[in-house]
């Protein structure tokens, strides 16, 4: 499989937009998400490790699942997260984890997938009774968050209603959303959620 993300791995944590988003989206988290030191932890899509370290320190692991070896390299050499954080370089949709987690987030991933029903059973299945999770993306756009030729993205956004359903369908209960983040570019402003859901 080709990584996508070999070229942005290197400064990824150097970008303004990357660090504000994330400082925004793992703020938002804590504000909305509870969080024990009993906790085990999914960040799925966690790239360098910019919202696992944001978790982290708030419960007992994380694990952090990705398909681009070069981001998960990147945060696998950041001293901070020594020990409080394990890579999975896998597609947890063809190949599942074995562990099942208190809690799965996601920031900015869900776009990247092009099953977002196949996406959203597979975190049920990945989380224990009564787990929850916690993704962030965007809100539906017009597609010109990203570049035309830019690879791998599926959605430009997510419609809330429609995401809701999708959640729901799955498993999930008591799905809150909550504004979380708004990317602002020269000509247009990209709103970010924050849902929050309950495995029945």
């Amino acid at each position: 499989m080709t990584d996508l993300f070999q070229d942005k791995a290197k400064d990824w944590d150097k970008r303004e937009m990357a660090r504000n988003l994330t400082a925004a989206l793992g703020a938002a988290m804590q504000a909305h998400v509870p969080m024990t030191s009993a906790m085990r932890v999914m960040d799925f899509g966690a790239g360098t490790g910019l919202i696992a370290a944001s978790v982290a320190p708030r419960v007992d692991h994380v694990v952090a699942v990705d398909i681009s070896p070069s981001m998960l390299d990147a945060l696998a050499a950041k001293p901070d997260l020594q020990g409080k954080v394990s890579v999975a370089c896998q597609d947890i949709l063809e190949e599942p984890l074995t562990e099942r987690f208190d809690l799965i987030v996601s920031a900015m991933a869900m776009h990247h997938v092009r099953d977002t029903d196949a996406m959203v059973r597979a975190f049920a299945d990945h989380l224990r009774p009564g787990g929850r999770v916690a993704l962030a993306d965007l809100d539906a756009e017009d597609g010109s968050f990203h570049p035309p030729d830019t690879q791998g993205v599926f959605h430009s956004g997510f419609d809330r209603a429609a995401l809701q359903g999708t959640l729901e369908r799955n498993g999930f209960t008591d799905v809150v959303f909550h504004n979380a983040h708004t990317v602002q570019s020269p000509t247009q402003s990209y709103p970010v959620f924050l849902v929050v859901a309950a495995k029945a």
